[in-house]
């Protein structure tokens, strides 16, 4: 096994010198997992008008949809790939020619609906995977839209990830959720480079986002030593469900409306705040499958 492992990396190394350059100067892809403790907070329509929101600061931004059991990027973005992740893993087709272009100015990777095995591939999968994920590398901002839960693979993404956003709403059930996710989270990792950050959906008011992130925020403080900044709100706003409706993402919708005006301040507060630059596709690989082999 530890064999394995070694190839592996050797395997990581050699496609990070290929597809970023041996330079110190060479783009290093940021990479941003969005997650939350339960369904139905947003967090796919959120990852969506995030690239979008990205996509109009200038950068190159393209979505992962790693929720496998019910992908739906593709359901927001009102658009029917032809192929998926799972034609990639099985080797029937490369990551460039399953990367689907939209008239929004990002791409998006179609997640591989009922197909869950990413976390349990095998030494072959694996390399395939890596191999085509590393083609990526070439993005300013990979978003990697998690499925909702606590699960093996969203843990993987979580722990690999230059950023992780992490999804609620004012509901009690939501918030306790949250704050399950972060213990779980500080539980499987040491999280002080993890860059952990949360995101309140559909609020009301300004008072009651802040007062809903205090919450989570405090408590994970308190109990778990965890530091969990809040990154900022979006509205309840009827134009996102307006937007939902026609498959078309808030922001394209109505790109005054509250909660666009909410998604654009969240990035800027990313941007200016602490924009850090990613580790870059291949550091997330290493980091994703390390995580694996330490299980094994």
């Amino acid at each position: 096994m530890a064999d394995q492992a070694e190839k592996l990396r050797e395997l990581v190394k050699a496609r990070a010198t290929v597809s970023e350059g041996p330079t110190p100067s060479a783009k290093k892809t940021r990479v941003i997992t969005v997650t939350s403790g339960k369904g139905g907070v947003g967090k796919t329509n959120l990852s969506v008008n995030l690239a979008l929101a990205y996509s109009r600061m200038g950068k190159k931004v393209i979505i992962l949809d790693a929720d496998l059991g019910l992908a739906n990027v593709n359901v927001v973005l009102g658009v029917i790939p032809k192929y998926t992740l799972y034609h990639m893993i099985r080797q029937q087709k490369t990551m460039k020619e399953i990367l689907t272009p939209t008239d929004y100015g990002i791409s998006f990777v179609a997640g591989a609906s009922g197909f869950t095995k990413i976390a349990n591939l095998n030494d072959t999968e694996r390399a395939a995977f890596i191999q085509e994920l590393s083609t990526l590398s070439d993005a300013d901002i990979l978003i990697i839209d998690t499925s909702a839960g606590v699960t093996k693979n969203v843990l993987d993404f979580v722990a690999a990830a230059d950023d992780t956003l992490i999804v609620t709403t004012p509901e009690p059930t939501a918030i306790t959720d949250a704050y399950g996710i972060i213990k779980i989270i500080a539980t499987e990792f040491t999280t002080a480079d993890m860059g952990l950050k949360l995101i309140v959906n559909r609020v009301d008011s300004v008072i009651e986002g802040k007062r809903v992130a205090e919450r989570v925020i405090n408590i994970a403080s308190q109990f778990l030593n965890v530091k969990v900044d809040y990154l900022g709100f979006v509205y309840e706003d009827p134009s996102v469900q307006a937007a939902v409706l026609k498959q078309r993402p808030f922001l394209i919708q109505d790109a005054k409306s509250k909660a666009s005006q909410c998604l654009m301040n969240i990035v800027s507060r990313m941007e200016k705040v602490e924009y850090r630059e990613g580790r870059g596709i291949s550091g997330f690989l290493s980091r994703f499958f390390g995580r694996q082999e330490e299980k094994e």
